[in-house]
């Protein structure tokens, strides 16, 4: 188990490693010049050469890409062009906001693929309109659950929970940025209970899609593992339906499952950039969207390399994982 861990991880640094370098290429080979979105169109010929120089932009191709890695090792994501101000500044409040809202989002994905996945089995017409209603539900996009979200439940329902920010009370001067988190650290249940009532909405719009998914291959997985010979013979054992279930189906089934949450998680963090904007939820995805309308490259590096890096890590641990719960995938 150590050395697949070992192993796991080494391919996990190399990947990452293309992965900055990839972006570095791309923002060489863009048409657009960085120094006159950081001193303005009509900068003088001066300003412009005292920027490049400030920016680094003078220093061979290698240099840069050395600079570029060293202040990643440091926490320096580098300037963004439109706020003048270090990345990671103003990434502190925007990278908490869309964390909090991934967790959300992963956790109730979990929770629906667990509960819809007895469903997808269930005879009869009840089972039929569930599975028809939730099949909608995952073929549409996230923009389009989250303005029904908030059409049904906010308008129609006379806001039944909240359609916009993230809390009604504001942030602590002196706190993590998770505002769950947060009303927790201070004792305050209210806050940490309202913080959540924000929370359900976009956190449901990004998750519906993983989790109908999840329960389909889940309720398949555990279906064709009760009709395995190994389960029959488990039973003529006289082991329960139960005892079935849960030491061996569900051990078995499980596999297929956490590999496609992993690779349904990095889609749902990336289908967060837009839900934030129908929610407007100050994280990621409304910084992206003021760095692109401005060309900020270096700040739409920064995200992208967080987000790769964030589905890159989450693939590593689910096999870490799936390693731990199936010995097969250690062999192979």
């Amino acid at each position: 188990m150590l050395v697949f861990a070992l192993k796991r991880t080494g391919a996990l640094i190399v990947v990452l490693f293309f992965l900055t370098a990839t972006v570095f290429v791309l923002g060489k080979v863009g048409n657009a010049d960085p120094v006159r979105t950081y001193v303005g169109v009509n900068a003088s010929a001066e300003a412009v050469a005292e920027a490049r120089e400030e920016l680094g932009l003078n220093n061979p191709v290698y240099v840069q890409f050395a600079d570029f890695v060293g202040g990643l090792f440091q926490g320096d994501l580098g300037i963004s062009l439109a706020t003048k101000r270090h990345i990671s500044d103003d990434l502190a409040s925007a990278l908490p906001a869309t964390l909090e809202l991934a967790f959300m989002a992963i956790g109730m994905s979990i929770v629906i693929g667990v509960l819809l996945s007895s469903l997808y089995t269930r005879p009869g017409r009840i089972g039929s309109a569930l599975r028809f209603v939730f099949f909608s539900l995952a073929s549409a996009p996230s923009f389009l659950i989250a303005m029904l979200s908030v059409l049904i439940f906010y308008k129609w329902l006379d806001g039944a929970l909240p359609a916009a920010g993230r809390s009604s009370y504001g942030p602590y001067d002196d706190g993590t940025g998770f505002y769950v988190l947060d009303g927790l650290l201070h004792g305050s249940l209210t806050y940490s209970g309202d913080a959540l009532a924000h929370l359900v909405l976009p956190a449901f719009a990004a998750s519906i899609g993983p989790g109908v998914a999840l329960a389909r291959v889940l309720a398949d997985g555990i279906t064709s593992s009760m009709k395995s010979p190994w389960a029959r013979t488990a039973r003529s054992l006289g082991e329960s339906e139960g005892t079935v279930l849960r030491r061996h189906a569900l051990r078995n089934a499980s596999s297929p499952a956490l590999s496609l949450l992993a690779v349904q998680a990095g889609m749902m963090v990336s289908a967060l950039v837009v839900v934030e904007q129908v929610f407007s939820w100050n994280g990621l995805g409304s910084y992206l969207k003021t760095a692109i309308g401005v060309g900020d490259f270096p700040a739409i590096a920064a995200i992208c390399l967080i987000l790769g890096a964030f589905y890159v890590i989450l693939n590593a641990l689910v096999d870490v994982v799936l390693a731990a719960v199936d010995p097969r995938v250690r062999l192979s």
